[in-house]
């Protein structure tokens, strides 16, 4: 009886009125809530292609490890890399300046005969002009670096629209004269001459920027047994050798590296790439 009168009252109907509205608003409200967070989800695992570069990942990122040593899902850090991919006790060749006609081809010798690969830095124009030698590099499995257009010292002191010319710039020559979809995997600055906005601006495109530890300084020529000593007595500072193969005559670079990966084989220490999306313990 009392259901009955409820539902005939006038004095009532306004109260079922408003009880109806208050329901299907609470409806909508909870699916309102339900579209949002599929969309939050949605945005954090697939940003639009716009976006800015953020650590995000359509995959979760467990550190296995993917082609050349990448990480699946992981981003390039900005942070300079100096650790070998192959473990604490592996030791990474790199190799700057070049490619150079008359000494990247003895350097490519030495490094096939102890099967050991490189990272090779690049100044741009280098590489336009020797297309060959870069494809020869990419051939053996040595890993590409970008060492900029002008290998300016100075450029820390730059502008950033000047830093990012001369890091993209050479990165397009090195890649257009290796073709086969070759990539620069990493960015060295002339002389160490890093900024946050140089490293942010490699990191963003795929460039792990590219430190080292041990410099041989074998740019000066120093002699042979300076050359290989300096290795010897840096290496317990890190394990990233610096020579290289451009920049004038380098026959004592060319015998020092001979030398340097004979004494390596000899001690059992192992030869890599640097890490480019592991963390860096140094």
């Amino acid at each position: 009886m009392d259901k009955q009168q409820n539902a005939t009252d006038p004095a009532s109907a306004p109260r079922t009125r408003t009880q109806g509205v208050l329901a299907r608003a609470a409806v909508i409200a909870s699916a309102a809530a339900v579209a949002a967070t599929i969309w939050a989800v949605t945005t954090l695992v697939d940003p639009p292609h716009d976006a800015p570069h953020q650590n995000v990942s359509r995959e979760q990122d467990t550190g296995a490890a993917g082609p050349r040593g990448q990480r699946a899902g992981a981003r390039i850090p900005e942070g300079i890399a100096h650790a070998s991919e192959s473990g604490a006790d592996a030791v990474n060749i790199t190799i700057d300046d070049g490619p150079d006609p008359r000494w990247t081809p003895k350097v490519l010798e030495v490094l096939a005969k102890y099967d050991v690969k490189a990272a090779f830095c690049m100044v741009g124009p280098q590489a336009k002009a020797h297309p060959d030698l870069v494809e020869q590099v990419v051939a053996a499995g040595h890993r590409l670096c970008d060492h900029t257009m002008d290998h300016d010292t100075a450029m820390d002191k730059k502008p950033v629209a000047y830093q990012e010319q001369q890091i993209l710039d050479a990165k397009k020559l090195i890649e257009e004269a290796a073709g086969s979809g070759a990539k620069v995997e990493y960015y060295r600055a002339p002389g160490g001459a890093f900024t946050p906005d140089s490293r942010r601006i490699a990191a963003a495109h795929g460039m792990r920027p590219l430190g080292w530890n041990v410099d041989t300084k074998d740019f000066g020529k120093p002699g042979v047994a300076a050359i290989v000593d300096a290795v010897k007595r840096e290496l317990p500072d890190g394990p990233t050798v610096l020579f290289h193969d451009g920049g004038g005559n380098r026959a004592q670079t060319v015998e020092a590296l001979d030398q340097v990966l004979a004494w390596l084989k000899e001690e059992g220490r192992p030869t890599g790439f640097p890490v480019r999306t592991a963390p860096d313990p140094s």
